[in-house]
């Protein structure tokens, strides 16, 4: 997809006030005589409009950095993938964030968070919601009647692929909902826009859906790894299966094990093999180095052409200081200080060494920089010039060690699904006692992650169980944004069983409530539609 503009695509739905659903419509960019009809007279504009979709993920508006899509978020504050991450990760053990004066950044430190407006909150809520709604509208506008209608006849079949992929990614959108949110508002292409406010169907309900969706996709989508790099293909919808099983149980209540193993070894057997290197996995270059045969579907990103303030230029940036961008060269000038690792994350490695600025480990995956630095963090807020670690992880450097095409703004992608996640995925439903693959087979999986981070079978594992496969997932995918969910599939997230810095905004953490697996709804939803309610324990 980076072969498109999608910052000025021809689709141009927008969110014109704060409820995301109830005030969908189609309106002009410039010209008020601008009509739908107008926009799909090009047959290229349904590529567009299928990019468009795609790039909720990636950009928050359609005129650069500064751009957003919709009303009252911030265009790099509640990006998608920043705002997400942020959920995933800053709220969990691996990570806390030192930006006292931002409003967003203490409650999600301390798992404090209410349903007052929170940035981060807000964003993923706001921009999933936007990815149903842009996914909806498309179906309705590209049936074969509408097409025959235009007189696009002859495009009908690649067409039809298109609505595959714009299917897979209001699941991918919903199956977010669904594990942030968990019960939130559902509406499809068959709800008329603008007169229908729509409701909840119950989070078992919305998971039947996703699942029912996923498995209608799955035959008729391009085979793995035959689509356009970023674009979803068989291989992207076997991986999103995989993961909603996973969770199942907590979406549910019923667990799906043998189903994991199902459809994590439907992706290990579709073609992909695991990058020679894993830091290559995270590099400006990974679209195009041997990382691409690992990754499995990516949130893209493009220096010149697909900017924002979140996404990976934040992750890039906020890991590093200035004084540290200096002394190790990221690939851009931007250098925010502001995440870093906690002693949690930090101890989930071995260390060989630890008097450098790089502590040195046999697991290379340990990608940290300590310079001036504590290991442990008291006090995150305004702190963060000398307490935990940098993560040096993510970078717009090339794995031939050039540099990203802009000073600015990372052409690293993000590698939403990768093989190495299918590997872990197939082991813990394994150990959880799924049929379809056996324990020697689940071990051989996780060595071969274990030998590409020692370089040999130092690492080598014979036995596991549920508390290795948790550290393992942690140190094979640490600020990957998986962090949350998997403590909450483990009962680690909330109550006392497990405990980090500032859980619970006490420096050696304390239990939180159990309301905190989800997050709350956004009040100025709940006030536009009376038919929604309210997360327990959150005010309604």
């Amino acid at each position: 997809m980076k072969k498109i503009n999608i910052i000025a695509t021809v689709l141009s739905i927008s969110i014109l006030a704060t409820s995301c659903l109830k005030d969908l419509d189609t309106r002009p960019l410039d010209d008020k005589t601008f009509t739908v009809d107008k926009a799909y007279a090009d047959q290229a504009a349904y590529l567009q409009g299928l990019a468009k979709i795609y790039s909720v993920m990636a950009v928050s508006g359609q005129d650069g950095a500064g751009s957003t899509d919709i009303t009252g978020l911030d265009p790099g504050n509640s990006q998608f993938l920043r705002s997400l991450w942020n959920l995933q990760v800053v709220t969990t053990d691996e990570c806390k964030n030192g930006w006292g004066n931002d409003s967003w950044v203490p409650e999600l430190n301390n798992n404090t968070w209410s349903d007052i407006k929170n940035e981060s909150i807000d964003g993923v809520y706001y921009r999933s919601m936007f990815i149903v709604a842009l996914a909806n509208e498309y179906l309705k506008q590209t049936t074969s009647e509408k097409l025959d209608q235009r007189g696009h006849t002859a495009i009908k079949a690649e067409v039809e692929k298109y609505r595959l992929e714009a299917r897979f990614m209001r699941a991918l959108a919903y199956t977010i909902l669904i594990d942030t949110y968990g019960n939130p508002p559902f509406i499809t292409e068959e709800h008329p826009i603008g007169s229908y406010m729509p409701e909840q169907i119950g989070r078992v309900a919305l998971f039947e859906y996703i699942e029912s969706e996923l498995l209608d996709i799955e035959s008729k989508i391009a085979a793995p790894r035959t689509n356009e790099y970023g674009r979803a293909d068989q291989g992207a919808v076997w991986f999103l299966l995989a993961r909603l099983y996973l969770n199942a149980e907590i979406y549910t209540g019923t667990a799906k094990w043998t189903e994991v193993i199902t459809y994590s070894k439907r992706v290990i057997g579709g073609g992909y093999t695991l990058a020679p290197e894993y830091s290559h996995l995270f590099m400006a270059d990974n679209n195009t180095s041997a990382a691409k045969n690992e990754i499995i579907f990516s949130i893209i990103f493009d220096g010149n052409k697909i900017q924002t303030w979140g996404g990976m230029t934040y992750l890039v940036a906020s890991s590093r200081s200035g004084s540290e961008k200096d002394i190790v060269d990221n690939g851009t000038q931007q250098a925010w200080d502001g995440n870093r690792a906690t002693e949690k994350l930090i101890d989930k490695f071995s260390y060989t060494d630890v008097t450098g600025d790089y502590p040195l480990s046999s697991d290379k995956r340990a990608i940290f920089f300590k310079k001036g630095r504590s290991k442990e963090i008291t006090n995150p807020l305004n702190t963060f010039t000398t307490q935990g670690w940098s993560v040096f992880k993510f970078t717009n450097k090339t794995s031939t060690g050039g540099k990203g095409a802009h000073n600015d703004f990372p052409d690293t992608d993000f590698p939403y699904f990768r093989l190495a996640d299918a590997y872990l995925m197939l082991a813990e439903a394994v150990v959880r006692g799924g049929s379809g693959s056996s324990t020697g087979e689940a071990l051989g999986y996780v060595n071969q992650l274990r030998r590409r981070a020692y370089g040999n079978d130092s690492g080598d594992i014979s036995t596991m169980n549920l508390n290795f496969i948790i550290d393992e997932r942690s140190r094979e995918l640490y600020w990957e944004g998986t962090r949350r969910s998997d403590l909450i599939r483990f009962n680690m997230y909330t109550g006392s069983a497990y405990l980090w810095p500032m859980k619970g905004g006490q420096p050696s953490g304390v239990s939180i409530d159990a309301k905190y697996n989800l997050f709350p709804i956004p009040v100025a939803d709940l006030m536009a539609n009376p038919n929604l309610v309210q997360n327990t324990g959150y005010q309604n």
